[in-house]
């Protein structure tokens, strides 16, 4: 085991809020916040109405928003932001069809040894720009990403908007697969997690988180398949790829057909099949092997939720 694991370390992302529908109105349903109360407090306080705040523009214009400074911008809590340091926020919509379902909200800081990626990639006259992103000191590998595009099946991003499914990367430095390696191993990037984000009216949405060991995003990544037509009628899902810095890989192919399975409303992956909604657990005992806090993100897609996504610090 590798006792690096239990030593304090910084992690990319600081904050992580799930924000639900009631009425016309975006209010906070869980958050994790690490020790930082006064942020929390003033959240807490907080509801959106549609194009309100970072949450209420991600409903408005269906669709992610990376928000890379709060001063001067339409981000509502900036005083409590700044007090707590934090500087830069990315909002996720999760919609069922036409329906929003909630929208998660991820928080950084920024530092000289913060490095990760979350990217935000449309599609655009037939290829996959970056619509936006943030990636803390990896200021080399953002400039190489301001300038990439993917054809679809091409790289991360591409190969997740041709299968239309979560894609789990791992070793990015040197991964053929993986089209920006000689910056990502650069910049000390390690596991890439690439999903779609389906939206009304047909836009091609892909985010992608791109974690490294110094500053990690997550030291725990799972996909879970609930399409029923991999699990039948049952109301279940599956694990399908996962990597863990304790474990090691979660999946192994010559067990295809016994993969471990959650049904609806068994433990946190099976809250949020049971739900729909996003998930943020923090501070509590019986996660996945021993970690302290995760994400779980459910996808929609073709009127059923197709996947789980989560990711543990």
């Amino acid at each position: 085991m590798d006792t690096t694991l239990d030593t304090p370390a910084k992690t990319f992302i600081e904050v992580t809020e799930v924000w639900v529908p009631d009425g016309d109105r975006l209010k906070l349903a869980e958050g994790n916040y690490g020790g930082l109360e006064e942020f929390a407090a003033a959240s807490r306080r907080e509801s959106f109405a549609m194009g309100e705040g970072l949450p209420g523009k991600a409903w408005a214009e269906k669709r992610p928003v990376v928000l890379k400074g709060f001063d001067g911008s339409y981000f509502k809590r900036t005083e409590a932001a700044t007090a707590a340091g934090l500087t830069s926020a990315v909002a996720i919509p999760v919609f069922d069809g036409k329906t929003l379902k909630a929208v998660l909200v991820v928080l950084c800081g920024d530092d000289d040894e913060r490095t990760g990626a979350i990217e935000v990639w449309h599609e655009q006259d037939g290829l996959l720009m970056l619509d936006d992103g943030y990636y803390g000191a990896a200021k080399h590998f953002e400039w190489v990403s301001q300038h990439t595009h993917f054809p679809r099946g091409q790289g991360l991003p591409g190969g997740v908007w041709s299968s239309e499914t979560p894609i789990l990367m791992r070793d990015l430095g040197s991964g053929y697969r993986f089209i920006r390696a000689d910056s990502a191993a650069k910049a000390g990037l390690t596991t890439g997690l690439g999903l779609p984000i389906p939206v009304p009216g047909g836009k091609t949405f892909v985010l992608t988180l791109l974690s490294a060991k110094g500053t990690p995003i997550a030291r725990r990544f799972e996909i879970w398949d609930a399409r029923s037509a991999r699990n039948g009628a049952a109301n279940e899902a599956r694990l399908i790829d996962g990597i863990c810095a304790r474990e090691g890989a979660l999946w192994d192919p010559d067990n295809a057909g016994n993969e471990r399975v959650v049904k609806a409303w068994q433990g946190a992956i099976g809250r949020v099949l049971g739900t729909g909604v996003p998930l943020v657990e923090g501070g509590k005992p019986g996660l996945a092997n021993g970690y302290d806090s995760m994400v779980a993100l459910p996808i929609h897609l073709d009127g059923e939720l197709s996947h789980v996504v989560a990711w543990y610090l």
